[in-house]
């Protein structure tokens, strides 16, 4: 018995091969994805609370996407010219997509607006493209069946092969502004193989082989200067001349200088600046080495900058420093670089120090060591993954690697810009067991800054003293920052411990942040 619908196709003038179809569909869930990724990537850039802007870029996008499905309905004839039309404006708007947004934050007040926008657009054109792609197979193919299969499998495994390429491969190699490029590239390549494999389909077959032609020219030459685009726009986030820049498999670093101001940051946040970083540091380690029993076994969790380390090895007695810090390459810079180097005292090359690259909850959990200090100096919780380093898990973690009259000091935001979120620290600290003091100091650079010191056994203030060489703390001011103002005590009582089911502190922290 021979198949009726085989023997009509066979003889159909119009039956095609819908081999480059499919592959298109494998491209294009690639570059969907990716665009989902790149906005929210961006927005949780330039904005923080990451968990709000994917948020609102998957939903928003979603939604796009149900309006394009939608509007399909009205497209009836000449598909493949619909859907080549389709491919080259994703193209061009996808491909300047990074670039919009980030001109928008830096040159004007609309970044929200652009960010809508774009994702409203993007999600509208992506919803158009499965439909007319199936239409397109199925009025060719005519077996629905078969069609709906083949096209949503490779669309469902181009989305998985986007959303790991992404984070893994484009994003550390390439940045966002050239990995926009690369996908609008693909898509207009698309819309090239669509016009060479069906061109006897295509109406307005010449008009869009000059339009696909000038698109793809376009969107390459946006791709090859990308780095200049990128470094031009981003050099307006920074108040100095930025002397060093790089995309890091975690993060981004960039390094600025005017005359004797060195400063770091990651991200966007600032991480030090030369002309005070003593300040901060000096407060962050001198409390708990000079109260601690013992200073011979020292832990630090972040700190790859080295500072933090060189103030620990004033002290003769320690023995080993391990320092915890995710990112190998700003350890690697701040390492090698002459200007980090000279101000850090070549303390990462000290025979003493120890890198780990590594989670530093990861690093706690498989860690049998137990520490006389423990210092956590930690970038602020604006993420939730930097959220789980300040909850009370993870300092039940560091309680269990505190030897017995340890004592551990934590970063721990300002108390006058961030109230609720300084003192939420402190009392999650608080709940694992610690005996806590707070204090603070103003690093000009940064503001009024706060630190929380605890210790597994109860302890007095007055066995504080200043034994090493410094350029802030003396006796006297080493006392005087332990005591806080009305108003920065405003939240004390008020505040919920932080935990990983219930982060409040990130919604503190953002709270605190929006208002400056």
């Amino acid at each position: 018995m021979t198949n009726d619908n085989s023997n009509k196709d066979n003889l159909n003038p119009d039956h095609i091969n819908a081999t480059p179809l499919l592959f298109a569909v494998f491209i294009i869930a690639i570059c969907g994805i990716i665009y989902e990724l790149i906005v929210g990537a961006i927005s949780s850039y330039l904005l923080g609370d990451s968990v709000k802007q994917y948020s609102i870029t998957i939903g928003l996008f979603m939604s796009a996407m149900g309006v394009g499905s939608y509007a399909t309905k009205y497209f009836s004839r000449n598909l493949f010219d619909v859907f080549v039309i389709i491919e080259l404006l994703i193209g061009v708007f996808g491909g300047l997509s990074a670039i919009l947004l980030f001109a928008s934050y830096a040159f004007t007040d609309i970044y929200y607006f652009v960010m809508y926008i774009t994702i409203i657009i993007i999600g509208v054109m992506v919803g158009l493209e499965i439909p007319i792609i199936t239409r397109i197979i199925e009025e060719k193919e005519n077996n629905l069946r078969i069609t709906i299969a083949n096209v949503l499998s490779f669309d469902y495994i181009g989305a998985l092969l986007g959303s790991l390429a992404f984070p893994l491969i484009l994003l550390p190699y390439l940045g966002q502004i050239r990995t926009a490029f690369l996908v609008g590239f693909l898509n207009i390549a698309v819309a090239i193989l669509i016009i060479y494999k069906y061109k006897q389909f295509i109406k307005n077959i010449y008009l869009m082989k000059f339009l696909a032609i000038s698109f793809a020219l376009l969107i390459a030459i946006g791709f090859i200067t990308g780095n200049h685009t990128a470094n031009f726009i981003e050099d307006s986030f920074y108040r100095d001349r930025v002397i060093y820049r790089k995309q890091t498999k975690y993060q981004k670093l960039v390094v600025t200088k005017h005359l004797d101001d060195l400063r770091m940051f990651l991200n966007g946040n600032i991480q030090f600046s030369s002309i005070d970083e003593y300040r901060y540091h000096e407060a962050l380690i001198h409390p708990a080495m000079s109260l601690a029993k013992k200073r011979e076994n020292i832990l630090i969790l972040g700190g790859g900058d080295g500072l933090a380390a060189r103030e620990i090895l004033k002290y003769d007695e320690v023995k080993s420093i391990k320092l915890v810090d995710l990112d190998p390459d700003v350890v690697s810079f701040c390492s090698t670089n002459p200007l980090i180097k000279k101000l850090n005292n070549n303390s990462l090359q000290n025979k003493k120090v120890e890198i780990i690259n590594t989670d530093a909850y990861k690093y706690l959990e498989n860690t049998k060591k137990k520490f006389d200090v423990i210092i956590v100096d930690l970038p602020d919780p604006n993420n939730e993954a930097l959220n789980k380093l300040y909850t009370n898990l993870f300092y039940r973690l560091i309680y269990h690697h505190l030897n017995h009259g340890g004592f551990v000091a934590i970063q721990s935001t300002s108390p006058y810009y961030a109230n609720e979120a300084y003192w939420c620290i402190r009392k999650t600290v608080e709940s694992e067991g610690f005996f806590t003091q707070g204090y603070h100091l103003n690093v000009p650079s940064f503001g009024d800054w706060g630190f929380t010191l605890a210790s597994n056994e109860n302890f007095s203030l007055k066995d504080m003293e200043v034994s090493v060489p410094t350029r802030y703390l003396n006796n006297e001011i080493l006392k005087a920052i332990f005591y806080f103002a009305k108003d920065e005590k405003a939240s004390q009582d008020k505040v919920e411990i932080n935990s990983l089911t219930n982060p409040v502190l990130l919604r503190y922290y953002q709270k605190a942040w929006n208002s400056y």
